[in-house]
């Protein structure tokens, strides 16, 4: 019974002591600026429970499939009474152990994407920096902007237009392998098999699935570790996810190291048939304004997060747009004919191109709608600078700010209806600026939107004109857990349209 009342009397003296420091701490940073002779306060917020904040709350809202509620109930929450037009546009909250402001309007996106790098910069949490750690990685954010310009050409459209061939060749033999000839797949391990073959032609010119097996079972470790618990011992999943970093490191190293070789000898040789085409080559053959080449660690470093950047969101984003096409009829009706189009306006055995990319423009609305509603990546982190003001309230240097989709995608006030698919949201001018943000914007837009964009719609193209689908669970959805999956991994009978040529 004393040892009872001991382990009880120290519990509460622990959650007196936290409280009492985080009083003490918000009371300080309060009076660390002043405005027009006025104490500035930090937003309205709760810091919620004693080291999981309210983290398990966001979790839970998330696992129930309305992320959007942990944003909406607080903005509620903390709008002012006396006023419509006073609704709350940033609250503070805990969250992964950390403070956190979180901007809650279409003008919160735009202030933070507007102020990168001058107010605030990219900020990730520690179990994530852990994992993609490296002795010789250069994290500077003038590193990172110069990295960004040597992307930003091989991601852009005009680009990226010379793969739309590929992508459409390497999706056709993907469907006749895996899909034809089946009456029930499961799409999620499809598309991830497909989204990682395409990734890695595209980035690295591999086509081996040995190699391509090789790097992908290590990719979904690291995958695994970012939702893990930050304990570094032998055998956790976190471990295994640092590990598993340090061998996709290597092993794009050693193929970086060796494609700079071929690069070099199909140079002396003036080979002008030599196949440089993928990102690594171009990364390899690049030279930053001030003529210096990227060194090959920083190449594997930058390949390593590109891959799983590329693999997670794009096969997330197939699962969503499958799904969505199985329970809409005249929405996939709709694509159907939009793609048929193209179909049948193409000889036989020619494959995609740019301008017919162009022409996916019902097919793309779908896909922001889709988009919109699930997003895979709801959100970043970013960290004050310096101390600012924001809607009349202190924000101090250190402080963690998140931005998040769904503070805007299902958001009445931006998206009427907002739980109604209806793609002719994306007609003429589109939402409102700063209210769709499933790429983010400003500075750190994703770079690979364009090359998510072209992946997605060559894969619909193939998919409509070949199948319809239905759900084998007619209840299933995708769920963020945290990652948005599906929950039973999407398996679906196909009905193969019995001739294209007859649609």
């Amino acid at each position: 019974m004393e040892m009872e009342m001991l382990i009880l009397s120290v519990l509460v003296l622990f959650v007196s002591l936290y409280y009492l420091f985080r009083m003490l701490n918000r009371n300080a940073s309060k009076n660390e600026v002043h405005h027009h002779n006025h104490q500035l306060q930090l937003p309205p917020g709760s810091s919620g429970w004693p080291i999981i904040g309210e983290g398990l709350a966001f979790l839970m809202t998330a696992k129930r499939g309305v992320p959007e509620k942990f944003i909406g109930e607080r903005r509620i929450k903390y709008s002012s009474s006396d006023s419509k037009s006073s609704s709350c546009k940033v609250f503070t909250t805990s969250l992964l152990r950390e403070s956190m402001a979180v901007l809650c309007t279409a003008a919160g996106n735009k202030f933070l994407f507007s102020n990168e790098n001058k107010l605030v910069k990219s900020w990730w949490p520690a179990n994530i920096d852990t994992i993609f750690a490296s002795s010789n990685k250069t994290n500077t954010a003038e590193e990172s902007i110069r990295h960004r310009k040597v992307l930003s050409p091989f991601l852009g459209p005009d680009s990226l237009r010379k793969y739309v061939g590929i992508m459409d060749t390497v999706t056709k033999r993907h469907l006749d392998l895996f899909w034809s000839d089946q009456k029930q797949v499961k799409v999620l391990a499809l598309t991830k098999m497909h989204t990682f073959t395409l990734v890695c032609k595209i980035f690295l010119n591999v086509e081996d699935p040995a190699v391509i097996a090789k790097l992908e079972e290590p990719i979904q470790r690291i995958a695994a570790g970012f939702i893990s618990l930050p304990i570094n011992l032998p055998g956790t999943a976190f471990n295994r996810a640092i590990q598993a970093s340090k061998q996709v490191r290597k092993d794009l190293e050693n193929m970086v190291k060796q494609r700079r070789i071929d690069l070099d000898l199909s140079v002396a040789a003036d080979d002008e048939n030599n196949n440089n085409h993928d990102l690594m080559s171009k990364l390899l053959l690049e030279r930053y304004s001030d003529g210096q080449q990227m060194k090959e660690t920083d190449i594997a470093n930058k390949l390593n997060g590109l891959l799983i950047a590329a693999y997670d969101n794009v096969f997330i984003t197939l699962c969503s747009i499958i799904m969505y096409l199985s329970e809409l009829p005249t929405v996939y009706d709709a694509v159907l004919k939009e793609q048929m189009e193209i179909a049948d306006s193409k000889a036989e055995g020619e494959l995609l191109n740019w301008e017919d990319i162009q022409k996916m423009k019902y097919t793309w609305n779908v896909a922001c709608e889709v988009l919109r509603l699930e997003p895979p990546n709801p959100g970043t982190f970013r960290e004050a600078m310096t101390d600012f003001v924001y809607e009349g309230y202190l924000i101090p240097k250190g402080m963690k700010l998140y931005w998040s989709v769904f503070s805007t995608h299902k958001n009445p006030e931006y998206f009427p209806d907002p739980k109604k698919f209806d793609p002719s949201r994306f007609d003429g001018g589109g939402p409102a600026p700063f209210s769709y943000v499933p790429f983010g914007g400003g500075p750190r837009m994703c770079p690979g939107r364009e090359y998510a964009r072209f992946t997605i719609l060559v894969f619909m193209h193939n998919l409509v004109t070949r199948f319809r689908w239905e759900k084998v669970f007619p209840e299933e959805k995708m769920v963020m857990t945290p990652f948005l999956l599906p929950t039973e991994g999407l398996p679906v009978r196909l009905y193969p349209h019995p001739s294209t040529s007859s649609l």
